[in-house]
């Protein structure tokens, strides 16, 4: 499973920081997100997995 994060739909609300600060940062200047393990494996993946779910801008995605 692979991360995909469209920067440019990311509105800085930071619930995937908060869904596992281990995969997912955010940058200073606009808060949009940074993926920090873009293939997590296990628990992390299973913490990205409801980061997309979550995300209010629909700025992550998955490819299993």
């Amino acid at each position: 499973m692979k991360i995909i994060a469209d920067t440019g739909r990311c509105v800085g609300a930071g619930q995937c920081v908060l869904t596992d600060p281990e995969v997912f940062d955010q940058t200073e200047d606009d808060g949009t997100v940074i993926v920090l393990v873009s293939e997590p494996m296990g628990e992390a993946a299973d913490h990205a997995r409801d980061a997309v779910h979550i995300c209010p801008s629909q700025a992550l995605s998955l490819v299993e």
